[in-house]
């Protein structure tokens, strides 16, 4: 099953990688290490509690919940070790900016009650429950610790970890090269702001029609949303979302003047996440709206421009 074998690449990855990158780039000094603790504990506290809360409720969308809350606040943990310069200040804000769209995009679909552990799950872990791969309970019990709770906490962590490493040029002023990463961040930023509200839109209205009995029609008996940024590539939020780490990504490479350097582990995991993930919200789309394989083969699944996936012919019967 796709879901699994994500997991796994993504578990074994994240073993994997940081030895390798550990490599490239300069060591942690012991501010960083200090900092990197105090983050650390954070993020065992988000994890026992996130498996917790989510057996007991079998609300699995614990994390998804923290997801844009988390980066804020190691974020600013992260500024106020290194003393609030200029630039951890910077893209402290950035992330705030970030965490803040998409918190606000998480409440108006119900995540958030006040009995905080419940709201709304994601639909895909309901139906991720029910295969049998996840037969007898155990087996999802395991898959809720080491993969929903577990990785996703530590990926949150990893992809905010390109501020430790500007922490340790706190002397290089801002330039125009920390001004065009911050472009890149907000315009994916944009995007992905663009695209949640079109798909927020086109959702509610549908759902208004089925609740109120009324015939669907034009694209919303088609189901699914083509149009707008949608129409150019199949999944547009998470275009943005991946840009935007990717850029963030690159004030490290700023101020430390290397391409490569070990904080890049927390934008490649989550691209490589962000493969799975849309692999299954494609097959669910796919069993459930007949015109969604075409659609697949016309647009792109994230970058404009390039090409759609082409459609399987079904294999010949006997």
């Amino acid at each position: 099953m796709k879901i699994i074998q994500t997991a796994l690449i993504l578990i074994f990855t994240l073993l994997v990688v940081p030895v390798f990158t550990y490599f490239f780039g300069i060591p942690l000094g012991e501010k960083e290490w200090e900092t990197l603790g105090v983050l650390m504990k954070i993020c065992g506290f988000s994890i026992a509690y996130c498996f917790l809360v989510g057996e007991l409720t079998n609300n699995n969308s614990q994390v998804d919940k923290y997801w844009s809350i988390l980066p804020i606040i190691y974020a600013w943990v992260m500024a106020y070790y290194g003393d609030f310069s200029p630039r951890m200040i910077l893209m402290a804000i950035l992330v705030t900016a970030w965490g803040s769209r998409l918190t606000y995009n998480f409440a108006r679909k119900g995540a958030y009650r006040l009995k905080f552990w419940e709201g709304e799950e994601d639909y895909r872990w309901e139906i991720l429950r029910k295969k049998p791969e996840f037969q007898p309970r155990w087996k999802w019990t395991l898959f809720n610790l080491f993969f929903i709770s577990g990785y996703q906490n530590v990926l949150i962590l990893l992809f905010t970890l390109p501020m430790l490493v500007t922490m340790q040029f706190d002397g290089i002023p801002l330039g125009v090269w920390d001004l065009v990463v911050s472009a890149g961040v907000l315009f994916f930023l944009l995007i992905e702001t663009i695209a949640d509200e079109q798909h927020w839109k086109f959702q509610s209205e549908k759902w208004r029609l089925i609740r109120e009995g009324k015939l669907l029609h034009g694209d919303f008996a088609k189901g699914f949303l083509d149009k707008g940024l949608w129409a150019i590539s199949r999944h547009p939020n998470y275009l943005g979302e991946q840009g935007i780490w990717v850029c963030f990504y690159f004030f490290s490479v700023v101020v430390s003047g290397q391409w490569l350097n070990w904080s890049i582990v927390g934008a490649m995991l989550l691209l490589i996440l962000f493969q799975g993930s849309s692999n299954f919200s494609e097959e669910i789309s796919a069993s459930k709206y007949p015109e969604y394989k075409d659609y697949q083969s016309r647009v792109p699944r994230f970058i404009p421009g390039t090409k759609g996936e082409p459609q399987r012919n079904p294999a010949p019967t006997a």
